[in-house]
């Protein structure tokens, strides 16, 4: 059975930063695709980041490029996503995800994703 458990959320001023981790559990990744999404109040979850659990490789939105990184520890079989420069408008809940890969690009949908974490929540103050 697969679990996703994610921590690191919290309260942090503007221009702060803050370390999201998602521990994954109960398969072998390697075949995977590993996403962060967000969702505010009111909204339609939205893409963050993504990362192939096998070669690293990285894509994240436009909105979020150049201020958070995505990365994972193979031995932790955790996934991170490190956020600097935050602002207000990156506050939501933030959900790990776990896509088998199946030749998809980007995995930046939420209909690629077969597993979900319950969430962390994340509030930036102005």
């Amino acid at each position: 059975q697969v679990q996703l458990v994610e921590s690191g959320g919290g309260l942090v001023q503007a221009g702060g930063s803050l370390r999201l981790s998602c521990a994954a559990s109960g398969r072998t990744f390697s075949s995977y695709a590993m996403g962060w999404f967000r969702q505010a109040p009111g909204k339609e979850r939205e893409f963050v980041a993504s990362i192939r659990w096998s070669i690293g490789s990285s894509y994240y939105a436009d909105s979020v490029k150049g201020r958070f990184t995505i990365s994972r520890d193979n031995a932790k079989n955790t996934v991170y996503l490190q956020m600097n420069s935050l602002k207000p408008e990156d506050t939501a809940v933030y959900l790990c995800a776990a896509a088998r890969l199946g030749g998809g690009t980007y995995y930046d949908s939420p209909l690629e994703y077969h597993y979900w974490g319950q969430g962390t929540q994340v509030t930036v103050s102005s």
